[in-house]
């Protein structure tokens, strides 16, 4: 039996006869990004500033982020803290690589952002795990209050690896962050124990510059020995379509997350 080609159809599509890789194509695609969600708020809340002090710091923080429900939509990432730390070290001796450390260091985020869940059950918030932020995060928040993440994206075995070292470079504030880029968000707040960025760790250099606002670039180009965000995040910010702008603020400070949600200027920010 013959096929009359004649009566085939065909998709058109500009790219269907290119190379993917090839650069002038890949610069063809530069277009419009629209938002998905452009009237949410990721918060990133950190494992090792937040999540380790206990209740002393975190039910004040949920309190406050519950205070806010009726004005501002939140979806919020929890990240890894000691118990990263020390599997790490373990991993490190026993010579894993850098995709089985961030394998392991995904199930402490984990355990991190189902206690917060649990903790905001109550309230409406429901926890989601990686492949249903991707599916369900839109229907959820047509039904729920809000919802919760594991911030540790789901690279696992294919984590990029570091330029130095071997420690996972993608964690929970550049999972929070991409979140953020990908739905379009209307603000990504980093909730940490310091009040924003300094040219030292405050901790140890109580006399060191408070940087208010700054570019991502002007940050990376100043080489600071310590950030108290993934260096990650700020090389995901110079190419951001959506999400140009971070703010880092002290959750131990109540009324602060308020105040950043309500647009006010605390902490720092860091645009792109």
């Amino acid at each position: 039996m013959s096929f009359d080609h004649s009566k085939s159809q065909h998709v058109t599509s500009s790219l269907m006869r290119e190379s993917l890789v090839d650069k002038n194509v890949i610069a063809r695609t530069e277009a419009p990004v629209s938002s998905i969600l452009p009237d949410v708020n990721v918060i990133q809340i950190g494992g090792h500033s937040i999540m380790d002090r206990g209740r002393s710091a975190l039910l004040p923080l949920l309190e406050e982020i519950v205070a806010n429900q009726a004005k501002h939509r939140m979806i919020i990432g929890v990240g890894a803290g000691v118990r990263s730390r020390h599997i790490f070290s373990v991993g490190l001796d026993l010579g894993l690589p850098t995709g089985a450390l961030a394998a392991l260091s995904a199930k402490d985020s984990a355990q991190n952002a189902y206690m917060v869940s649990c903790l905001l059950a109550k309230h409406g918030f429901v926890y989601l795990e990686a492949p249903f932020v991707v599916q369900l995060l839109p229907a959820m928040l047509a039904a729920a209050r809000g919802a919760v993440f594991n911030g540790i994206p789901p690279y696992s075995l294919w984590e990029h690896p570091p330029l130095v070292g071997k420690l996972p470079p993608h964690g929970s504030d550049a999972g929070s962050y991409l979140v953020g880029e990908v739905f379009g968000v209307r603000s990504v707040i980093f909730i940490k124990d310091v009040d924003g960025l300094y040219a030292a760790d405050p901790k140890t250099h109580p006399e060191a510059e408070f940087i208010q606002q700054a570019r991502a670039q002007e940050i990376i180009d100043r080489k600071l020995r310590t950030l108290p965000i993934e260096p990650v995040v700020l090389d995901l910010l110079t190419r951001a379509k959506l999400a140009r702008s971070i703010r880092l603020i002290n959750g131990l400070r109540p009324g602060n997350l308020t105040r950043a949600l309500n647009g006010e200027s605390v902490g720092t920010l860091i645009q792109q």
